[in-house]
């Protein structure tokens, strides 16, 4: 029982529930009649549904459990899941996964390229590699490149 079925007594608690459930209907009524009509279909369908799940769980409060379901009211669906849909759930983490590594090998590769391209360069060039590693060499090239 929750705090307001103790205060109040279950009769009286339905009773409120129910006029206001009513009074809810009954505005929603009113005002759907200037609804376009694929929208008071979709609304005659939700409404359906919602009965159709109401009436189950009216079965549970009265003491009868449908079967497949819990005492709780939930469906006990684990068990009939076949296992290729349960292996459909972990694709999206397994390709999220593969294309993380292929872009952190792409970019290795770029960044190997690059280093062969400058390495390329510096030995095609007129200048030995002990040239470069000279500290006047640096002071060279910003002299003489203004």
């Amino acid at each position: 029982m929750n705090s307001n079925s103790q205060m109040i007594g279950e009769p009286v608690l339905q009773t409120l529930q129910a006029r206001m459930g009513m009074r809810i209907a009954s505005a929603l009524s009113e005002r759907s009649s200037a609804l376009p009509h694929d929208i008071t279909e979709r609304l005659r369908f939700a409404r359906e549904l919602a009965m159709s799940k109401a009436h189950p769980a009216q079965q549970a409060a009265n003491g009868a459990t449908p079967v497949g379901r819990t005492a709780g009211g939930s469906l006990l669906m684990g068990a009939f899941v076949p296992w290729w849909q349960r292996a459909l759930g972990i694709l999206p983490l397994v390709l999220l996964l593969s294309g993380l590594m292929l872009i952190q090998q792409w970019s290795a590769r770029e960044q190997m390229m690059a280093a062969a391209d400058i390495d390329a360069v510096l030995l095609a060039d007129d200048l030995p590699p002990a040239a470069y590693s000279d500290p006047g060499f640096g002071e060279y090239l910003r002299t003489a490149n203004p």
